[in-house]
């Protein structure tokens, strides 16, 4: 029965040296895992440190542009603002000049018979003229 005892104890031996084997095992490759990881990590700090830089220093170009643009802008108003008043007065410039021609067209319209009539007499006068001419051309070879 003592036997069974240190035969019992021996196995359990064996399985508890069997355990600690495959647990110094799984350890190991546990901590190169983590070592593994810890580089991974280490690089990616590095890299977002760079990350980091560009992204601030893309950020005051950024500031430094937006600023730029807003002086511009604001340096640009006062043309905008002419461009404006020009614009109203070429407006005000084409409804005066309608305003004209409609009057022009009006008068012209109303007078267009006076026209007529002056065109008429200045027609017989030239005639009279022409006539007198005539007459007193043939009194002269006569």
């Amino acid at each position: 029965m003592i036997e069974l005892v240190y035969i019992s104890a021996l196995i359990v031996a064996v399985a508890f040296a069997i355990l600690v084997i495959y647990l110094i095992k799984t350890l190991k490759s546990a901590n190169q895992t983590l070592e593994h990881v810890a580089t991974t990590i280490a690089s990616v700090e590095k890299q977002m440190n760079g990350v980091t830089s560009e992204t601030e220093k893309l950020l005051q170009r950024t500031n430094q542009l937006a600023d730029d643009i807003q002086q511009k802008s604001e340096s640009l108003d006062p043309v905008f603002a002419s461009v404006k008043e020009l614009g109203q007065s070429f407006q005000q410039v084409n409804q005066s000049i309608k305003h004209v021609s409609h009057t022009i067209t009006t008068k012209t319209n109303q007078q267009s018979e006076q026209i007529a009539q002056v065109v008429q007499w200045g027609q017989v006068a030239i005639d009279f003229y022409e006539k007198f001419k005539a007459r007193k051309k043939e009194k002269e070879q006569i």
